[in-house]
């Protein structure tokens, strides 16, 4: 029986014109034997019909909607449809380089104890080069790490759109927040008090950078929106601290 990992990727209007080299680096990872992939792609606030019919075609990939709700939103609908025992995040807008999911799935099963794992990522700059996202040292990230790091600095320590989380230990978070931003740093954070993560010194993201992405947006970085987002994930993370605190 094939065991499955789900990519779920959440895509509006903006990024449409990306999914399709999304989905090319999607199809070409090779995983470990008797692994394979799902993609759940969730249309926030537009038609399934957007997604190119080459797409769609794939029997691997399914499609839906809903209502506009944001990244959160759509990221949260789209694992509800997931069947994997592993689930991958990857933008719309993003590429998974050679080898990012066989090392997510190699991590995950080397290592039990691990809940998630995170990896290299580099800026993919509108000119076509990659950047440096600074990093920790490979291997493992113990419990309470990431948040302290982002406690001191409100910048997560390692990218949280490379994540990859064992589909139990997301449920128990819960999904992602409902935020308008940041959901995805939120759930990082809930997932590292929760359980010991690994960072993949590989490559395993090239991360798009373009005028119409969600951290682009005036309120991103400073102002009310950022202080109730920065708010709230304090507020779910403490609580999530107390109640995995080790005993």
């Amino acid at each position: 029986m094939t065991r499955i990992v789900s990519v779920v990727t959440p895509v509006h209007d903006t990024a449409l014109p990306f999914l399709p080299e999304a989905f090319a680096s999607l199809r070409a990872q090779e995983l470990p034997d008797g692994w394979g992939w799902e993609w759940l792609v969730q249309v926030d606030g537009g038609k399934e019909t957007e997604v190119s019919a080459s797409i769609r075609e794939d029997a691997r990939v399914k499609v839906s909607n809903n209502r506009r709700g944001g990244p959160g939103v759509a990221r949260t609908m789209a694992w509800g449809r997931s069947r994997g025992e592993l689930v991958k995040v990857l933008d719309a807008d993003d590429i998974l380089p050679a080898g990012a999911l066989a090392r997510d799935i190699e991590v995950m099963e080397a290592h039990p104890s691990v809940g998630w794992t995170v990896c290299q990522a580099l800026d993919l700059m509108p000119d076509g080069s990659l950047q440096h996202y600074p990093n920790p040292d490979p291997g493992l990230l113990a419990r309470g790490e990431a948040y302290a790091y982002w406690t001191a600095t409100h910048r997560p320590q390692v990218h949280p759109a490379t994540l990859c989380i064992r589909e139990s230990l997301l449920a128990e978070a819960g999904g992602w927040m409902a935020l308008p931003a940041s959901e995805d740093t939120g759930l990082l954070m809930a997932l590292d008090v929760m359980a010991d993560g690994w960072f993949i010194g590989e490559t395993g993201l090239h991360y798009r950078k373009h005028p119409g992405q969600t951290t682009a947006h005036i309120d991103h970085r400073g102002g009310a929106e950022w202080e109730a987002r920065m708010g709230a994930i304090r507020k779910h993370v403490d609580a999530l601290a107390l109640r995995y605190r080790p005993t």
